[in-house]
């Protein structure tokens, strides 16, 4: 089992810039691909951005050209760097992994993170 930890998330104003990280531990042998999800209270959890194992990436069009994924496989860590951050960034960040099957903004993640939380003021 993959177990998943964040950090990173902290309180910054309207155009600057966060970087998270995601480590995971446990049994990575098999995980295929990691993505970052947001939330806010009273909207659905909105996928943010994937990557496969190989580097492929895809992000959600509001976040295209600010957020950059990527991956350091020799400390099993995802980080994404966030730049220019809006106030409507402002949400919990969850990692997650998948194992095996396709890897997109839609596909289903079984391995969840506790979250970070990022605060963008304006």
């Amino acid at each position: 089992q993959v177990q998943l930890a964040e950090s990173g998330g902290d309180s910054v104003h309207a155009g600057g810039s966060l970087r998270l990280s995601c480590t995971a531990s446990g049994n990575t042998d098999n995980y295929f691909c990691m993505g970052w999800f947001r939330q806010t209270p009273g909207k659905e959890r909105e996928a943010v951005a994937v990557i496969a194992r190989n580097g492929w990436t895809n992000y959600a069009e509001s976040v295209e050209g600010r957020f950059t994924l990527s991956q350091d496989n020799a400390v099993n860590t995802l980080y994404l760097q966030m730049n220019d951050l809006k106030p409507e960034d402002t949400a919990m960040y969850i990692c997650a992994a998948r194992i095996g099957g396709t890897c997109s903004l839609a596909s289903s993640f079984g391995v969840w993170g506790q979250g970070t939380q990022v605060t963008v003021s304006r």
